[in-house]
């Protein structure tokens, strides 16, 4: 079997992230499964929190699994992921919200931090001279999914129900991710150091002030993305686009979503100082913001969901060659699983917060875009003040 950095990293990348991404078509399913467990959509909404809450703390807590074997790694990834949406199914059969959680919050959510993690060191190792572009190559297919799943959700929803849509989701993840894990492997020249990593290591580098900032602006972008790629289909409604022209925007936010995480990482491979990405992310998300505050309209609007989609990708796939130029490269899986962490909690509070300003306290999305706008502002201000 051909031995290089496609083969044995990238590809096996593409394969998981581009299954496990279509977490994100939420929004194109919710109404559906909502209709079919005859229940409101506001019962079921928390689902999609828990599945990132699960994603982020189980990226946190298996970066050590991940780094001892990476294709058990991704194996045990699909097991969890698969097993969630065969839950979900059984859920909708049975009409049962609190199934519905275990399945696609809880078992989907750790198969999804698992397999986000698992091929991150991986093409860092194999890409040694540009780390940049190697999580780009990774974390676009998390983005990409959406490009791809958009439509056939649509269709297949149409056609065939949602329950078709989710096996068959199910039956796409189970053969790509384990394909996936046959093929993944580290460099045959990378040794994986034998030390354990202590808990007072853990320590060291959640209290270090430069992993707070991370941390804190990391959470801050996940939390102002979530509140629009949760809402994005009404906000769309709302602006006055047809329902013909729904799964379009989607792919089309999912588009700049992917291209936002390939070209802001590819960048950081240029700049000295990594930082430097997330402060170009920070300012171009408040100035749409601001815009589309001040003119409520189609254009202004789809601008900033493209933008703020771009940011939102780009956030994440900077992050780790960011952590690697603070922290080194051994224990690279496990300190970015840490930093993960922040997007389990913000999986609680993006969506959430859009459905109290909008939904519970009847505010208009303006309202919700201003609220945005200073979340930026804060996060822009903040990554300034991270030291060389």
């Amino acid at each position: 079997m051909v031995n290089n950095k496609w083969m044995r990293a990238a590809i096996p990348a593409l394969l998981i992230h581009s299954c496990i991404g279509s977490v994100y078509c939420w929004s194109l399913l919710k109404a559906n499964v909502a209709d079919l467990m005859s229940c409101p959509v506001s019962s079921i909404e928390f689902a999609f929190s828990l599945a990132i809450f699960f994603l982020g703390m189980s990226a946190a807590f298996g970066g050590r699994f991940v780094e001892k074997n990476v294709k058990l790694a991704s194996l045990t990834s699909g097991i969890f992921f698969c097993a969630g949406l065969l839950v979900s199914i059984l859920a909708i059969n049975l009409c049962d919200v609190n199934l519905l959680m275990l399945g696609y919050g809880c078992l989907m959510g750790i198969g999804l931090g698992i397999g986000y993690l698992a091929p991150v060191k991986t093409l860092m190792l194999w890409f040694s001279e540009h780390k940049g572009l190697a999580t780009g190559i990774a974390i676009s297919g998390f983005g990409l999914s959406k490009v791809i799943f958009s439509p056939f959700i649509e269709w297949c929803n149409e056609a065939h129900g949602v329950k078709a849509t989710l096996l068959l989701i199910c039956v796409i993840s189970a053969v790509c991710i384990g394909l996936a894990a046959l093929l993944i492997k580290k460099p045959l020249h990378w040794k994986e150091p034998k030390t354990p990593f202590k808990i007072k290591e853990y320590y060291k580098v959640l209290k270090d002030p430069t992993y707070i900032k991370i941390w804190i602006v990391f959470y801050l972008n996940i939390t102002c993305g979530l509140a629009l790629i949760a809402f994005e289909k009404t906000i769309a409604v709302d602006i006055g686009i047809g329902s013909a022209f729904i799964a379009l925007l989607a792919s089309a936010t999912a588009f700049f979503n992917t291209a936002g995480r390939f070209f802001y990482s590819m960048s950081s491979d240029y700049t000295q100082r990594k930082e430097t990405i997330y402060k170009i992310i920070f300012a171009s998300s408040l100035l749409v913001m601001i815009l589309a505050s001040a003119s409520y309209t189609l254009v202004p609007v789809v601008v900033m969901l493209m933008a703020v989609n771009a940011g939102y990708g780009g956030g994440f796939s900077t992050l780790p060659t960011l952590l690697q130029s603070k922290f080194g490269m051994e224990k690279i899986s496990t300190i970015h699983g840490l930093a993960l962490s922040a997007w389990a909690w913000a999986g609680l509070s993006g969506n959430q917060l859009s459905n109290l300003l909008v939904n519970t306290l009847g505010y208009d999305y303006v309202v919700l875009f201003v609220v945005l706008a200073a979340l930026y502002a804060l996060s822009l201000g903040i990554t300034c003040s991270i030291k060389k």
